[in-house]
């Protein structure tokens, strides 16, 4: 991504805030792991958004005076020459002004002090921050340490949620942003080719991560947008399935959630195969089913499309095609046969940190998701692909990466040293 990109995202940022606020976003901290080990870092999606780099510990400060001016500083880790020997180097100005455009720098052990300046000058009414939690049990991090700070030293400053800014503008993928995700894509597409060349009964569902991880490995550091869904045969009825010890067993399908990062952005793609390389006739009558209700939706899909409608119209529409077929007789049986939604955007997130739109419009990138779990035939599989909505229509982005049983039989046939 180039500067202005992010100069613009923060733009974008600055003209939703009241005037006479100050806006602060923190890049993360470690996470411990165990004893003296920390978890790989893991920065802020919407600091990442904000500024393009991805190190703990930084502190991003803006604010908008009562005539509409804004300023902003970065915050910096200061420079630690042993603690840069074992851990690696921070991120100078220079690097980081040529990232993210920001011209103005402090380091992290000033930040306390400018804020209290700022916070007891009378100028600022406002803090806006984003302290989201999925879960009530998830761990406080500085942001949190730090509101809790502000409301007992400053408490006539309001608190604002910035989340809701944030959610409302990464709702619309930008065109750099959707180059980023059609690069994720063509990654997690070799990825998953790469499984199905290696694949055979007997391999085990960790050689077919492995397989998946070593392709994302040749495109860069990145690596997976978040942990791969990888499992066989019974495994599969485990919708989010991460341990990876399961064997296949001649005749099991492959089913794999995946999906590659590129830039920040990532996808998610969902592929079933045998592992033989052939569909047995069940499976067959199935997949169909599915691929028929994918190819239905991006058939229809297009702006002004009620997102709400989404879900309900896949889950109608496969009821149909598993009715014809003699599996489902009444459509309040469907649950038996679909266990989760059809729908979810992505973006720097995976399940994408958006507002959730009444309609779609152009520029929205989201997954068209039909899973099929049929416990008593002992097949569960989905087909998940990303989709793109454009002024007319839409785009499936993930399309050529082999999602028919001709495309997924012969490829296999023709890449596959194993079976045949």
């Amino acid at each position: 991504m180039q500067r202005e990109y992010y100069s613009g995202n923060r733009r974008n940022v600055y003209a939703e805030l009241k005037k006479g606020s100050l806006v602060v976003f923190f890049s993360g901290d470690d996470i411990r792991k165990s004893a003296d080990e920390c978890y790989d870092f893991f920065g802020n999606r919407n600091f990442l958004y904000l500024t393009g780099i991805e190190e703990k510990g930084l502190v991003l400060l803006a604010g908008k005076q009562d005539d509409g001016e804004v300023w902003e500083k970065l915050y910096l880790r200061t420079p630690d020459p042993m603690a840069e020997r074992w851990s690696g180097s921070r991120i100078k100005d220079k690097e980081a002004s040529d990232i993210s455009g920001i011209e103005s720098f402090g380091y992290d052990s000033n930040f306390a002090t400018d804020f209290h300046s700022l916070a007891v000058s009378g100028k600022y009414e406002f803090l806006y921050a984003d302290s989201f939690k999925e879960s009530t049990s998830d761990i406080d991090t500085s942001v949190h340490h730090f509101l809790r700070h502000v409301q007992a030293a400053y408490p006539y400053l309001k608190q604002e949620n910035a989340n809701l800014i944030l959610r409302k503008l990464r709702t619309i993928k930008q065109p750099c942003e959707i180059e980023a995700i059609r690069k994720a894509e063509a990654i997690t597409g070799e990825g998953i080719k790469a499984m199905m060349k290696a694949s055979r009964p007997g391999m085990y569902e960790h050689q077919y991560k492995a397989e998946f991880d070593y392709v994302l490995g040749q495109y860069g550091t990145e690596g997976s947008g978040f942990p791969p869904i990888i499992s066989a045969g019974q495994n599969n009825f485990c919708i989010h399935y991460y341990s990876y010890k399961g064997q296949a067993k001649d005749g099991d399908m492959i089913l794999n959630d995946v999906g590659a990062r590129w830039k920040g952005l990532v996808n998610d793609v969902s592929r079933g195969w045998p592992c033989n390389g052939k569909f047995t006739e069940k499976q067959k009558l199935l997949y169909n089913c599915a691929l028929a209700t994918s190819d239905y939706m991006f058939e229809v899909l297009k702006p002004g499309f009620k997102m709400a409608d989404v879900d309900a119209t896949a889950k109608k529409y496969n009821f149909e095609q598993l009715k014809e077929v003699g599996v489902c007789k009444k459509f309040e049986d469907i649950g038996t046969y679909m266990w989760h939604g059809g729908a979810h955007h992505i973006g720097y997130d995976c399940h994408d940190m958006i507002k959730r739109p009444e309609v779609v419009v152009p520029g929205m990138v989201f997954c068209v998701d039909i899973g099929i779990y049929h416990e008593e035939w002992g097949i569960g599989f989905r087909i998940e692909d990303n989709c793109l909505i454009t002024e007319n229509g839409c785009e499936n982005l993930s399309r050529n990466i082999p999602r028919t049983i001709p495309e997924i039989e012969e490829y296999m046939m023709k890449n596959n040293t194993y079976l045949f």
